[in-house]
C-alpha cells in the first residue's frame, strides 16, 4: 500500500478561530454515500473521536517462569488496544501491518491492575499510526508505564481490500508532534522494507 498524509491543521491565531472552529465542525461531519463496510463514510475526524482505554488485572494464568506478567499476553492485550483505536477511527475491519518501537520499561506482577491506552497519532490513505501506552496503576490511583508501542494499521473493506480512511484533525501542539514523528517513523520503515528488498 501507499500511504501519504492526510490531515486538517487548525489555525490557532484568535483572529481565524471561528474559521478554524467551522472547518473543524465541516470536516468532522461531512460524509458521503460510500460506505466501508455497511458505515457511512466520514472525511475527517479527531484524536479524541478513536482514543481507547482498557483494564486488565494480572493473573495467576498470565505470569511467565519468572512471574512476571507473559510478554506475550500483553503483546495480545495492546494489539487488541490497537485495533480498537483504529476501528472507531476508519468505521471498519482492520489489520495490524506492523508494531514499531515495543519497548518493555518495566515488569508487572500478580494482582497488578494494568491500564492501556490508544490513540492515533499519524493517519495515511489506508493506514494508521497508533500509539500505545501501558501503565502499572496503584490503590491510589498513580499511574506508571511500563510499555510504549506504534502500530501501523490497515482499514480494509469486506473483501479484505485496503480502503480509504477518514483524516485526521490535529487541535494540540502535542497532536502535531505527534503527527512529526509518526511521519519520521514511516520514512524509516519504507527506508527499511527497501533495504530488505535490496537484500541489505
Amino acid at each position: 500500500f501507499r500511504a501519504f498524509p492526510r490531515q486538517y491543521r487548525i489555525p490557532a491565531e484568535a483572529g481565524l478561530k471561528k474559521n478554524a472552529e467551522h472547518v473543524m465542525i465541516n470536516a468532522k461531519f461531512n460524509t458521503f454515500p460510500e460506505r466501508n463496510n455497511g458505515n457511512m463514510h466520514i472525511e475527517a475526524k479527531t484524536v479524541d473521536d478513536s482514543r481507547a482505554e482498557t483494564v486488565h488485572l494480572v493473573r495467576p494464568n498470565h505470569l511467565n517462569g519468572a512471574n512476571r506478567l507473559f510478554g506475550g499476553i500483553l503483546m495480545q492485550w495492546i494489539d487488541e488496544v490497537a485495533g480498537i483505536v483504529a476501528k472507531r477511527h476508519s468505521m471498519c475491519n482492520v489489520t495490524t501491518a506492523s508494531v514499531d518501537n515495543l519497548t518493555f520499561l518495566h515488569g508487572a506482577y500478580q494482582n497488578d491492575m494494568i491500564v492501556i491506552k490508544g490513540k492515533l497519532t499519524w493517519v495515511g490513505s489506508t493506514s494508521m499510526e497508533v500509539c500505545v501506552d501501558t501503565y502499572v496503576e496503584n490503590h491510589l490511583g498513580q499511574r506508571d508505564r511500563i510499555n510504549n508501542a506504534h502500530f501501523m494499521m490497515i482499514a480494509l473493506d469486506k473483501n479484505d481490500k485496503p480502503v480509504k480512511v477518514p483524516r485526521l484533525i490535529l487541535q494540540t501542539e502535542d497532536e502535531h508532534l505527534a503527527w512529526s514523528h509518526g511521519e519520521e517513523r514511516r520514512r524509516i520503515r519504507i527506508q527499511r522494507l527497501k533495504d530488505k528488498l535490496d537484500g541489505i
